[in-house]
């Protein structure tokens, strides 16, 4: 596929990362040092200029290219580029934008753009998920929320009991789900009978929402719901990730330093408890109590989000969530201590990337830096593996995790059959992705 990616940033670098390998690949971008830096590490085409002017677009070559991933910081740039695309090319264009006004409008189908993608609401979603399973640390929804992909980590201290340390073929695992993966000492594992979870792994999980609901009621030692949150930071990413948490009908409280920002948030958001507070004040939190709650940080500052997250653990809180917009902070955070990092970014890329593969693949998420994919795609009527069951699948370092057939949702045993047209969520190293879409 012919892809004209715009932006040279940590966006437009991930798309890259990701999609080098498969696609002709071609970056637009102001900054002639950006360029350059990806063409040297990628060997990938590069244009230095401004997207919004016709002849550079036609200089990367939009009139014979399949596909624009507008991803740069700048929206307006994005926009224009992507209706001048549109206008030139035959192909699909799929923009970043962070204004909600601009999202809405395109629902409502007045922008004539493929598809919009907003950074805030996508990592308020997965907060969301996490908020709804403290014991993971990274989960997605697939198949309109019926199947759950979860990665747990393994506590260190954890007991070995009817799930840890036992033989899969054996151990009791939770039904309704499927262990994708196991990553132990950086090596993946592709889980058979004989192996074994053990304290300290970090686990990947497909499941039914009741069934990821148990395994991190096993993996926490108990029912840790959470209901009561509290964001720090009121901007658009706090605000946006309030507000979906708010239509899960949980408590909300917003932590805001700024008076008139915090004044807006309160008008916009009444349902929410809006404070004008400074994040690091002691006795603010002591009076708030917030130790039973789950801590957010949505500021712009990393070193101030951790530093806000370690606080908060001073004071009992048992969930921190914290906002990295430098990748660099997610190894910090994890080292710091901070449960959860997301990086908004890296959300946006992950839902950028499944447009460059087939039409037939609904939803991907990356794992692990990209090492592995989870792809919910449907099973073509002349694949080779159609027809067969599934423990006469050819190896492939592959796993179908569950099945979506005929509105239901099945998660196979080796004597179930694969049939044409199942959409099935699959588990692949994301080298050899290509290779199992084509298979399916």
């Amino acid at each position: 596929m012919r892809i004209i990616v715009l932006g040279a940033g940590h966006v437009g670098g991930t798309l890259v990362d990701a999609l080098h390998e498969e696609h002709d690949l071609t970056v637009i971008d102001t900054e002639g040092e950006r360029c350059a830096g990806l063409a040297d590490r990628y060997d990938v085409r590069t244009v230095q200029g401004d997207a919004t002017i016709r002849k550079i677009l036609r200089k990367a070559g939009a009139e014979e290219a399949d596909l624009l991933l507008a991803a740069s910081s700048r929206e307006e740039a994005n926009l224009v580029c992507a209706m001048l695309f549109k206008r030139l090319a035959n192909g699909k264009a799929v923009m970043r934008t962070t204004s909600t006004e601009l999202l809405d409008a395109w629902r409502q189908g007045e922008v004539d753009i493929d598809f919009m993608i907003s950074p805030e609401l996508e990592t308020a979603n997965a907060i969301a998920g996490i908020v709804g399973l403290p014991a993971a640390r990274h989960t997605d929804t697939f198949a309109e929320g019926r199947v759950q992909i979860v990665e747990f980590d393994v506590p260190p201290a954890a007991s070995y009991d009817a799930l840890i340390g036992r033989p899969l073929r054996v151990a009791d695992v939770p039904a309704d789900s499927k262990l994708a993966g196991l990553i132990r000492d950086g090596r993946m594992i592709l889980p058979h009978g004989d192996d074994v979870i053990r304290p300290g792994d970090r686990i990947v999980v497909i499941a039914s929402p009741e069934s990821a609901r148990r395994w991190s009621r096993i993996l926490a030692h108990g029912d840790q719901t959470i209901e009561d949150i509290v964001i720090f930071g009121g901007g658009r990413m706090g605000s946006t990730i309030a507000r979906v948490l708010l239509d899960r009908h949980l408590r909300v409280r917003i932590v805001e330093a700024r008076a008139d920002r915090a004044h807006d948030v309160a008008e916009e958001l009444p349902d929410a408890r809006v404070f004008h507070a400074d994040a690091f004040d002691a006795g603010f939190l002591e009076r708030q109590r917030i130790g039973g709650a789950a801590a957010v940080f949505a500021m712009n500052d990393d070193a101030k989000n951790l530093y806000g997250a370690v606080l908060t653990k001073l004071h009992g809180v048992g969930l921190t969530i914290t906002l990295a917009h430098d990748p660099v902070s997610m190894e910090v955070y994890e080292r710091g201590g901070v449960d959860v990092g997301i990086n908004p970014r890296e959300v946006t890329a992950e839902e950028m990337v499944r447009f460059a593969h087939d039409p037939r693949i609904q939803q991907i998420t990356m794992l692990e830096g990209h090492r592995f994919e989870i792809m919910d795609i449907t099973v073509r009527a002349e694949s080779e593996v159609a027809g067969r069951p599934f423990k006469e699948l050819p190896a492939t370092q592959s796993l179908i995790g569950a099945v979506i057939r005929d509105g239901s949702v099945l998660f196979p045993h080796g004597s179930d059959v694969l049939r044409p047209g199942d959409r099935v969520i699959v588990f692949v190293e994301s080298a050899k992705a290509s290779a199992i879409e084509r298979a399916l």
